[in-house]
């Protein structure tokens, strides 16, 4: 059976970088959520508009889309996706049974620090206290590793990647 990791938390986490690592480490195909967006999601996102859940709504089904191929040709996946709220994470879950979730978790400072040093991005650092408020931070029942996002980039990707290798 193949296994499936979602790398999740706000806008500057580091998801991307993370879940690039991780899949490597895993020697898992890789996907990145932003490149999933509808434009129509990219134009509003770049003009500082937040996204609704009927914004959202097709965007996830792209990211659940993509983990249920992986899953269902049998090839270890990890996806980078912000994945806030618990239901959006259960439509992912419905994709792929037994979805690993890694949450980078940090505070809106660094998360905000982090933004304004990201330049070319589509996303628009004056979403992010729409995204945390937004956030639902996974629960005990969703078994994630919760990683700080204060550590290195290294140790991250080594505690995560140490943490999915075993078993759940």
């Amino acid at each position: 059976m193949s296994t499936s990791v979602l790398v999740m938390g706000a806008s500057g986490s580091g998801k991307t970088t993370v879940g690039t690592q991780i899949a490597k480490g895993l020697g898992a195909v890789f996907a990145d959520g932003d490149d999933l967006h509808p434009q129509a999601n990219i134009m509003k996102m770049s003009a500082g508009i937040p996204l609704t859940d009927e914004d959202r709504e097709p965007w996830l089904r792209r990211c659940a889309d993509w983990l249920g191929r992986q899953q269902d040709a049998g090839v270890d996946a990890v996806l980078a996706c912000s994945a806030l709220k618990r239901s959006y994470r259960d439509v992912l879950r419905e994709a792929a049974p037994g979805l690993r979730i890694v949450y980078l978790d940090g505070s809106r400072e660094l998360l905000a620090s982090r933004l304004s040093h990201r330049p070319g991005h589509f996303f628009n650092p004056r979403l992010l206290d729409s995204q945390l408020a937004d956030l639902q931070p996974p629960g005990a029942a969703e078994n994630a590793i919760v990683v700080p996002i204060t550590l290195t980039p290294d140790e991250i990707i080594d505690r995560a990647v140490a943490e999915l290798s075993r078993p759940s």
